[in-house]
């Protein structure tokens, strides 16, 4: 068998596991891999810092549901991808970020920019390794891909000092092929008693977690609905597994990103069953008042998961996709289904009495409304990306998805600057599809420089600007532990015009500081996009004193907005209801 370089090797192997795009930033200790890199198919994105590499890659695998895979040369390369690793790990995202490293025989000699970067990634990542032999690289390769698919899905990482890179490698890519990625059928009996506890209660709830979306289970979840006529939740991370306009949607719970009707379903449930869902604390709030005297059934891929945060009732360990195939085979054997129409009607009652507002006309623009305009203007095969602060909270309480993988957010780990090279990474998955980004002033400055990738390869993307010029949702938490210090956390842009901002990356962007004018904003710029594809903002100036509705009990959210009163009920929905809010 003929010798190749084994870089060579490497880019056969990510061509075989399905990589069409990397995203990366090269450097010495890395330019073997690049230079196998030149005679491949792959395209590469050279990005301005390595955590919008990663984030790119991120958003092209929540996207594709594909591994995403970011590049970077040694030392700071390599500790600049911690943050994205760890929001994928958080996430349950699967990426491989591959770093370079300095030769092996000077690594115990503090070598320039040598860092022991596996001992650093190893507690946000499925598997850090790194090679120490070059006849081992297409093996590891392989196996990492099968790591990051596997079981609860995540990020690895693969170390290559840079002499281990120059070598030759004997490998035939025509006798080698990906890993077999094991997937975990559910017990028999397991979703035999998971349909007895269902069938017996009286108001139950399915709620999907990303896992339905990792798992792609959403057309088996709408059967399973269906067929057992019993209403969904969707979490954060699971929002889109359900269509939000379907008659069984009940809507989403929380302390944070959650409706009205949602809480308030939740709260009058008898039975929950969750899919792929880890019980985040975002979503649980206080564990006794989400308890409560509820049935609760988790299935989770991961075994480990089940019973983290509180013993469920029964506990399943299975792949989402075959768990509802299961179970709604078990359910067609079944001679009586039972009759949970007196509960879809609580559901319709509730969703049509218990709706958010979102039609002001005031200024400064109230959020509500922007998402009002967002929902109007885009269509269900529209993406979007958003990331954290109170445009987070507010998109998922009122943006309507009705499709998986069409709703990008870093849930768990909430890296500001997430939302550009994300969208970038789901732009570059979808070419042909529509990108909105929906961002904040203050996390938008993160990573901006990385709309100069955007511009460089004519990725155009919309995206939409809640600019409140302030620290929004730090100041919410501020207020509730009523702080009045000497320490300033207050944030001032200094008059950062965005606009122009935009106009320095070679791109454009429009201001809007009153309602009327959003929707011929967001038409504006859908059009400059097809014309220029380029990034596009359109900045909205919206209310300083708007703050996320978090907390209030379910009988006060319509009052608390209209008033739109400084929050004062930061505790949660669920510590007021349990007190009989």
């Amino acid at each position: 068998m003929a010798k190749i370089p084994v870089m060579q090797a490497a880019v056969g192997v990510l061509e075989s596991e399905g990589v069409d795009t990397v995203f990366g930033c090269p450097g010495a200790a890395i330019l073997p891999l690049y230079q196998a890199l030149e005679h491949s198919a792959i395209r590469h994105l050279i990005v301005r810092h390595e955590e919008g590499g990663t984030h790119m890659a991120d958003g092209w695998a929540r996207t594709t549901g594909k591994v995403g895979v970011a590049i970077s040369t040694s030392g700071p390369g390599g500790t600049n991808m911690i943050t994205g690793l760890y929001t994928a790990m958080a996430d349950s995202i699967p990426i491989i970020a591959i770093s370079g490293q300095a030769p092996t025989d000077r690594l115990h000699q503090e070598a320039f920019q040598a860092v022991d970067i596996t001992e650093i990634a190893a507690p946000v990542t499925k598997w850090a390794v790194q090679v120490k032999e070059a006849a081992q690289l297409p093996w590891i390769f392989r196996e990492a891909f099968r790591i990051a698919r596997s079981g609860r899905p995540g990020p690895v990482l693969i170390d290559l000092p840079v002499d281990v890179q120059r070598q030759e490698i004997e490998w035939d890519a025509t006798v080698d092929a990906p890993l077999p990625v094991p997937v975990a059928a559910p017990h028999g009996a397991g979703v035999e008693r998971a349909l007895d506890l269902l069938l017996a209660a009286e108001r139950p709830l399915l709620v999907a977690g990303g896992g339905v979306i990792g798992g792609g289970a959403s057309e088996e979840l709408r059967e399973v609905a269906e067929l057992l006529d019993v209403p969904v939740h969707t979490t954060l991370m699971g929002k889109g597994a359900f269509p939000e306009n379907h008659r069984l949607f009940a809507g989403m719970a929380g302390i944070q990103t959650s409706t009205p009707a949602g809480n308030r379903s939740f709260l009058e449930s008898d039975l929950v069953l969750a899919l792929g869902a880890r019980f985040g604390d975002r979503w649980t709030g206080d564990l006794d008042t989400f308890r409560g005297d509820r049935t609760f059934i988790h299935v989770d891929i991961e075994p480990t998961q089940i019973g983290k945060v509180f013993p469920p009732d029964l506990g399943v360990v299975s792949d989402t996709k075959l768990f509802l195939a299961a179970l709604a085979d078990a359910a067609r054997r079944r001679d009586d289904l039972g009759d949970r129409a007196a509960w879809v009607a609580r559901i319709g009652e509730l969703q049509a009495t218990l709706a958010r507002r979102d039609d002001y006309d005031t200024v400064p623009i109230k959020p509500p409304r922007v998402f009002r305009e967002i929902n109007a203007v885009f269509d269900p095969d529209t993406y979007f990306v958003t990331a954290i602060g109170t445009y987070q909270i507010w998109s998922g309480q009122f943006q309507q998805i009705h499709k998986p993988r069409h709703y990008q957010v870093c849930g768990q780990a909430g890296p500001l600057g997430w939302e550009i090279p994300a969208a970038i990474g789901v732009k570059c998955a979808v070419p042909d599809a529509e990108v909105v980004g929906v961002v904040g002033d203050y996390s938008f400055q993160f990573l901006v420089s990385e709309l100069a990738v955007a511009a460089q390869y004519d990725i155009g993307f919309v995206l939409v600007m809640l600019n409140n010029e302030y620290l929004g949702l730090i100041r919410q938490a501020e207020m509730a532990y009523e702080m009045n210090t000497e320490v300033d956390i207050a944030y001032d842009d200094h008059g950062t015009d965005n606009v122009k901002l935009m106009d320095a990356y070679g791109c454009t962007g429009r201001r809007v500081t009153t309602p009327g004018d959003i929707r011929d904003a967001l038409g504006w710029a859908r059009k400059e996009v097809a014309r220029t594809s380029r990034p596009v903002l359109v900045e909205i100036m919206v209310d300083r004193e708007a703050n996320a509705c978090m907390g209030p009990s379910i009988d006060r959210v319509t009052e608390y907005e209209e008033q739109h009163s400084r929050h004062d009920a930061v505790q949660g929905a669920w510590a007021e209801a349990r007190a009989g809010g």
